[in-house]
């Protein structure tokens, strides 16, 4: 099989297209054949040195994938060859052959069809961070008002959709107004526009100087002061990542004057130490989906040998909504 290999720690150029042994389950493992390896932030730090754990070179980056079982291992009971499946791992998923363990594995209906098993490989990690984020660390309410940040990327456009799910009243902050047309389409009630508009005094205008209720930020930089200064009594700071790379220091005295609360989220932590809360999450996302009540957008597709250009892109913050690579695609 062929994969998308980092043998050194480094930008998304040093990646390299190899030629690998196919991968044999362990007892409670699944090998799938990757139809979609979704591109997220974390694939990029990874390939950096500079995530929360550095695997062991060399590794294929990608973490979220959807496609076909093509071989269970010896404990395996409730999954079989041929069952259309989601999978979540560290790494690994930018590759034609994925080694999976079993417990990060969720069936897709044999029926499904091709076009949402695209969108089943590209969506769990964005929407399930912001699910996570909004309902089970802010503890969301209906008639609140949510600041997304990063309003544009993959998992902002997921924190709106959710935000209006739950029926608060979203506005929708990014850097271009390409980004904001894609958050108005999935339900943003007003938009900022941080190129071209002060974060801050905008917020003022649109909460009347009350402030808000959550801040959804996985962005960092210069925009978490502002936004944090903007949060109203009572609130809730979301602190997702820091897509700019630059994590920001913030005085100490800011929550303490408001009241508020910074509310850390990391995901796959959650995922791993309380797995039955993210089961229920993950049957509530694919029900949305099932229902049409959410719309993952994959704005570009990449052949495997362009992945390299997939995480680029996404460094680069050109990307809206989702970049997927598509690993039996050459290129």
């Amino acid at each position: 099989m062929k994969a998308i290999v980092c043998e050194a720690w480094g930008p998304p150029s040093s990646l390299q297209l190899r030629d690998l042994p196919s991968p044999a389950p362990g007892p409670k493992q699944v090998v799938v054949r990757t139809r979609v390896a979704a591109v997220n932030f974390p694939d990029a730090l990874i390939v950096a040195g500079k995530y929360q754990f550095k695997p062991e070179f060399p590794f294929s980056p990608g973490g979220e994938l959807s496609g076909e079982i093509i071989s269970v291992g010896s404990e395996i009971k409730h999954l079989a060859v041929g069952d259309k499946v989601v999978g979540i791992t560290a790494y690994g998923a930018y590759a034609q052959e994925v080694l999976v363990d079993a417990v990060h594995i969720v069936p897709l209906p044999h029926d499904i069809s091709d076009a949402d098993l695209e969108l089943a490989g590209s969506f769990v990690l964005t929407y399930g961070t912001s699910l996570h984020a909004l309902k089970d660390r802010a503890q969301a309410q209906a008639g609140e008002t949510l600041l997304v940040l990063g309003a544009g990327g993959g998992v902002g456009l997921a924190a709106v959709e959710i935000g209006k799910l739950l029926g608060m009243r979203v506005i929708a902050a990014a850097s271009s107004e390409e980004k904001l047309n894609a958050a108005r389409e999935r339900g943003a009630d007003e938009t900022i526009n941080y190129s071209s508009e002060e974060l801050r005094e905008r917020i003022k205008a649109l909460t009347e100087g009350r402030g808000v209720d959550v801040v959804y930020d996985p962005v960092g930089g210069t925009l978490t002061e502002p936004a944090l200064r903007s949060v109203g009594w009572r609130g809730r700071y979301l602190v997702v990542g820091f897509a700019t790379g630059d994590i920001p220091k913030i005085a100490i005295n800011l929550p303490l004057l408001k009241g508020s609360s910074l509310v850390g989220v990391f995901w796959g932590e959650f995922v791993r130490r309380e797995p039955e809360l993210n089961a229920d999450n993950m049957k509530l996302l694919f029900a949305w989906l099932q229902h049409r009540k959410i719309h993952p957008l994959i704005s570009r597709r990449y052949p495997l040998s362009q992945a390299s250009q997939a995480l680029d892109a996404l460094l680069a913050r050109q990307a809206i909504g989702k970049l997927v690579v598509l690993p039996q695609q050459i290129g």
